[in-house]
């Protein structure tokens, strides 16, 4: 099997132990859909730039890795319309008179730019790039999960789904707890290698490995397009 984007951070000893006990597939199941898990402005900032400097504007940015995953969920989302799932957007819940999930915050907004003000007012619009088109859901949420405190489950069952493609940011985080929950629903969690990204690159690779052996089939994009393109094939009287 080619190399895994995890190998480089394992021990010998953890290489050692997967080879003598290998995760088993999950598999896919009957009804698919798609979850792309906050693609907003706030981890892609204006334009695309190294974190290291994209985050002077944009704290939250995940730089590069952010635009360089673009083009694969862009690819994703494409097929994923072309066959008829559902496609479920996930983004933040601004201006709802409850604190986001995390303790860590910033210091308030007193000192802040009129610019700075601005990105903070858009940080959870989501890209262009990867905009919800008309029908498709779109669901805020205020904790990392995108299962928790949203109607998600609810709109998963009434579509009969069994499987959840994750696609989106940041890997270690909400994508995590995403796939975490999904699997505690029993969904079959399906993460698509290329389409997730982190500012981390440790954390991006260890929480892949960390999943794939736990709680999803972490597949490469191509043998998730083409499970999709067989799924529709098998459904003519659909169409």
């Amino acid at each position: 099997m080619s190399e895994r984007v995890w190998d480089r951070y394992l021990s010998e000893q953890d290489k050692a132990h997967v080879a003598m006990k290998p995760p088993r597939p999950i598999g896919f199941g009957k009804r698919p859909a798609l979850l792309l898990i906050d693609l907003y402005r706030w981890v892609f900032g204006d334009k695309p730039e190294p974190v290291l400097e994209a985050i002077k504007d944009w704290p939250g940015s995940c730089g590069m890795a952010g635009w360089n995953a673009v083009p694969h969920i862009q690819k994703l989302l494409q097929t994923a319309r072309e066959v008829g799932i559902p496609v479920i957007h996930i983004s933040g819940l601004p201006e709802a008179g409850v604190d986001e999930w995390s303790f860590r915050r910033d210091g308030g907004t007193a000192n802040m730019s009129a610019e700075a003000l601005e990105r903070r007012r858009t940080k959870f619009d989501i890209i262009d790039e990867v905009a919800p088109q008309p029908g498709e859901a779109v669901l805020r949420k205020l904790s990392p999960s995108a299962f928790w405190g949203t109607p998600l489950v609810a709109h998963l069952n009434q579509h009969g789904i069994d499987t959840v493609i994750a696609c989106g940011e940041s890997t270690s985080g909400c994508v995590r707890a995403s796939v975490v929950d999904g699997c505690t629903y029993r969904f079959r969690m399906v993460v698509a290698e290329e389409c997730v990204f982190d500012r981390h690159e440790a954390c991006h690779a260890i929480n892949l490995f960390d999943m794939n052996q736990k709680y999803a089939d972490v597949l490469p994009l191509d043998d998730i397009v083409q499970y999709l393109h067989a799924w529709r094939a098998e459904r003519p009287a659909e169409a």
